[in-house]
């Protein structure tokens, strides 16, 4: 009779947790994110055609084929090189990699709680006593030998949500390598790009040096015949001293540059091999049609995809606290005493519902706290969307842009020249007086530099497009982008 009143204790129990959690707390409405309508760095506009919605992380496809070694396609063999050398040498890969084995054992300890508990224990004991009937000491030896087992009978799926929580936790970590390995080969391609224009630079620079030099030489007998001032003889050693203090700066930077990639090898500070020259080197070309889908692939959206369904699993298996738990037990084991002729069997079985009814507020503040955490990861999710998008337009404007600048440099360069080689004329001609050369020189070397730069740029520009893409691009646009 007594067993009612109990049923019907556990059934209030469970009616007033369930009544206690409430419904679920919805995720924010401002947190969803739409792409453009097109990219405005294409010279169709088109290509924004998909979308980036939150989703389940079990339901990710990729969007489209994606070429993971990308760098290949700038033709350099040096770079391949570095680059694969950085990818397996990295420290910062490395961290990550030892981040998600952390991220496994997490998983593998949370799909763990959901199977029995089994342990295996045994006490020994050696005591001397006096009997109570003949008052003698007497000696006894004793073992016991213990088998215990516990299960959490997981009745309303709450370690089904802590292991899809861990789970979730594991694939952002792991999408967080990736996000890591993808930053280390756009900065070791870029840093081997703005190598290359450094390298560049200084042969102008030198080239500029033994110029001016021969200049000066040539302004030098020129003053001591009597044929120009002293005043041309200045100016032309005021420009050689111009010309060769340009040389040094450019082989600090190309020394700091060295250093700089070969920290991203994992290496000690030291020299790099070189490729192509920079005028050999080329983008690839961007397809007319890039879709907003490409995102998706991107291992920095994949991970706030996963970490926001870690926090909503999270959320739900805080949200079953309010539920009662059950627990089955049980404990078999003998014992042993040197007294006894047979030993001893011992046995429980049992079982418990444990069912909140007070707690202070402290399940309410810990839903509230996973609430939150779920609406931190929707909001991220957002913002790493958006600046994806701006990455992603970032890009293409510096690939349009920086292509159109450096198309502008090279007429102004060609022309420059032109202007030298007549000034230059005409200044040993007796047409024309130094400083009209000096103008060109000028001119000419300013023209230069900028050219180099603006060329490394754009190869830096297009390695950002490929960043902000998640990769490479692959398709019928993209086949023969390379470089010939």
């Amino acid at each position: 009779m007594r067993t009612v009143p109990r049923l019907a204790l556990a059934a209030a129990a469970l009616a007033l947790s369930a009544g206690c959690a409430g419904p679920a707390p919805t995720a924010p409405a401002d947190a969803g994110v739409a792409p453009p309508v097109a990219w405005r760095g294409l010279p169709d506009g088109r290509g924004a055609s998909a979308g980036a919605a939150p989703e389940s992380a079990g339901a990710r496809e990729p969007a489209a084929p994606v070429d993971a070694r990308w760098w290949e396609r700038f033709g350099d063999a040096a770079l391949s090189g570095l680059v694969e050398q950085a990818l397996a040498r990295n420290t910062d890969i490395a961290a990550a990699a030892a981040r998600i084995a952390e991220a496994r054992a997490q998983a593998a300890l949370a799909q763990a709680q959901r199977t029995p508990q089994l342990d295996l224990g045994a006490t020994a004991a050696r005591a001397r006593s006096r009997s109570a009937l003949t008052g003698r000491p007497v000696e006894a030896t004793s073992a016991q030998p213990q088998f215990q087992a516990a299960y959490e009978v997981d009745l309303f799926g709450r370690l089904d949500d802590l292991s899809d929580a861990a789970r979730a936790a594991f694939l952002a970590s792991a999408t967080a390598r990736d996000t890591v390995a993808l930053g280390v080969a756009a900065a070791t391609a870029s840093g081997y790009f703005s190598l290359r224009g450094l390298d560049a630079r200084l042969d102008v620079a030198r080239q500029t040096v033994q110029a001016r030099a021969e200049a000066l030489r040539l302004a030098r007998s020129r003053a001591e015949a009597g044929y120009t001032s002293q005043l041309e003889l200045r100016q032309a050693q005021s420009e050689y001293e111009a010309a060769a203090q340009i040389v040094p700066q450019l082989r600090l930077g190309v020394a700091r540059q060295e250093n700089a990639l070969r920290r991203l090898l994992g290496e000690a500070p030291g020299d790099i091999a070189r490729g192509r020259a920079l005028e050999a080197l080329r983008p690839p070309a961007v397809p007319a049609g890039l879709p907003a889908e490409l995102l998706r692939r991107r291992p920095d959206v994949a991970q706030a995809e996963y970490a926001l369904a870690a926090a909503d699993a999270s959320l739900s298996a805080t949200r079953k606290l309010y539920l009662p738990q059950v627990r089955l037990t049980g404990t078999a084991g003998l014992v042993l005493i040197n007294s006894l002729r047979d030993p001893t069997t011992l046995w429980t079985l049992g079982g418990s519902v444990l069912a909140p009814l007070f707690s202070g507020g402290r399940l309410r503040a810990q839903v509230d706290a996973a609430a939150a955490r779920r609406d931190q990861a929707a909001h991220a999710y957002r913002g790493t969307a958006l600046t994806a998008f701006r990455e992603v337009e970032d890009a293409l404007a510096g690939v349009a842009r920086l292509g159109e600048q450096a198309d502008s440099l090279q007429r102004q360069r060609d022309l420059l020249a032109e202007t030298l080689r007549l000034a230059t004329n005409r200044y040993r001609a007796g047409y024309a007086g130094y400083l009209e050369q000096l103008d060109a020189q000028r001119g000419l070397l300013g023209a230069e530099l900028s050219l180099l730069q603006t060329r490394a740029d754009q190869l830096s520009a297009s390695v950002s497009l490929f960043q902000a893409l998640g990769g490479g691009w692959t398709g019928p646009s993209a086949g023969a982008d390379g470089p010939s």
